[in-house]
């Protein structure tokens, strides 16, 4: 389980990334809050992270890791709409959180080929295994 600091961290790093294209859509927004209710984080705390980002707190887990990059793929194509800017931050955030440039790309590649690009957990989790092992 994560602790507190780590939540806020996660939180914190998906909205700079719904922030890296200048405004966040409603669709967005909403979906972070959902993300933050699903992490116990208050509206307040939520709402604070806009202006005040935490310092990013590199999880352990190699499972929580794969999650949250699964939650910035959803926010990346929940607005169906993807730019070759959040591509390449995408990108950098995997590398950053220390999940195999192989299986980033192979999930970035591939998730053109799901409905509405939403790679499912299940095949995701695949992928990663595969480069974990």
């Amino acid at each position: 389980m994560i602790n507190r600091a780590e939540k806020l961290s996660l939180l914190s790093e998906m909205i700079a990334f719904a922030q890296s294209d200048e405004n966040i859509k409603s669709i967005e927004y909403n979906f972070l809050f959902s993300i933050a209710k699903q992490l116990d984080i208050s509206k307040e705390d939520f709402e604070y992270l806009f202006e005040h980002p935490v310092t990013y707190v590199h999880l352990k887990s190699h499972s929580e890791r794969i999650v949250q990059f699964h939650r910035l793929v959803l926010l990346m194509n929940v607005d169906h709409k993807v730019s070759p800017r959040q591509l390449a931050k995408i990108h950098n955030f995997g590398l950053r959180m220390g999940l195999s440039h192989e299986s980033i790309n192979r999930v970035l590649d591939l998730m053109d080929s799901f409905p509405n690009k939403i790679v499912p957990p299940d095949f995701l989790i695949d992928i990663f295994k595969v480069q974990y092992n």
